[in-house]
């Protein structure tokens, strides 16, 4: 393989996150006058491919933004991150992905999602990447772009012997023939209840949801629980505690959990090991505002003490 080739590659979204601070939401109809506004970088696709490029890896994405300024911020700001934009196409019809996310004081928010260029991502365009795909080592995929892109993705990858990764979020029915495709996948509590009908509240539970997946044809699971870790689950299980710490912001925390763990993967770690390591990530990310800008570096990951 090139020195050059991506070791990882991601088909999925990119997004534009404008939040609002305001004292409370507003009733229909009202106008109120906020405290204050941020402009982010979102999208689950991108928010992975932003932490697996923190710690050093070579990322490419296969997406698609808007002409728009939205568009060239966020080509920007992978370019910043050293991540391969051959295949981030710019769609003259559809604006880039956009987020309003409106939140109180109280921590109550509401959120309105403009998907705009993410759904225009087509099998065809994964086609057209189709060297960059078998070149790599990895395959990340979500659910923000269309089942049928992620589908041919998966496709392309498993005949090149390249291993499949999906974060089936946000959590739609997935056929039985995509999980067959997938080696790892990457669920949270609330996700996997969604996609079994199985109760999560414990880790007992998420082990014996996971196991549905499973019997469907899915390689691994592992159910990310937030505060209280995950549950790996392959010919055995295994609940791995979070690191305690104090949490400013959740935002992002199971992304550069996904991220990190493809990257601690790729570097020759168990699933466990990288898992472990992957919730240092998360925690780490959560004592600091922000999404991506939450996202650690390999030396701060190092210097973590909890």
């Amino acid at each position: 393989m090139p020195a050059t080739s991506p070791r990882i590659c991601i088909v999925g979204s990119a997004n534009i996150d404008l939040t609002f601070r305001t004292s409370r939401l507003p009733r229909p109809g009202e106008t109120l006058t906020g405290q204050a506004f941020q402009i982010g970088f979102g999208g689950k696709g991108a928010n992975q491919a932003v932490m697996a490029a923190r710690l050093g890896i070579h990322v490419a994405m296969i997406a698609r933004v808007g002409s728009d300024v939205f568009g060239e911020q966020t080509l920007h700001n992978f370019k910043q991150h050293g991540i391969d934009t051959t295949y981030v196409l710019r769609d003259a019809e559809q604006t880039t992905g956009t987020a309003a996310i409106l939140v109180e004081d109280s921590g109550q928010n509401c959120i309105l999602i403009v998907p705009g260029a993410n759904t225009a991502l087509t099998p065809e365009d994964v086609r057209a990447a189709e060297s960059m795909l078998r070149e790599s080592r990895l395959v990340l995929c979500q659910l923000e772009v269309p089942m049928e892109t992620t589908r041919e993705a998966f496709l392309v990858a498993r005949a090149a012997g390249v291993r499949t990764i999906l974060n089936p979020a946000p959590a739609v029915p997935l056929s039985d023939e995509l999980l067959r495709l997938t080696d790892l996948c990457i669920p949270n509590e609330t996700e996997v209840e969604l996609l079994t009908g199985q109760r999560v509240t414990a880790p007992e539970e998420a082990k014996v949801a996971a196991e549905i997946l499973r019997q469907r044809g899915a390689g691994a699971v592992l159910v990310t629980m937030g505060e209280r870790g995950v549950v790996v689950v392959d010919e055995g299980w295994e609940h791995i505690p979070a690191p305690p710490v104090q949490a400013v912001d959740s935002s992002g925390a199971g992304d550069a959990f996904i991220g990190s763990l493809a990257a601690f993967l790729l570097e020759g770690m168990s699933l466990r090991q990288a898992a472990r390591q992957a919730n240092r990530v998360a925690a780490l990310s959560v004592t600091r505002p922000g999404t991506q800008a939450s996202f650690p570096t390999r030396t701060e990951i190092d210097d973590f003490i909890v």
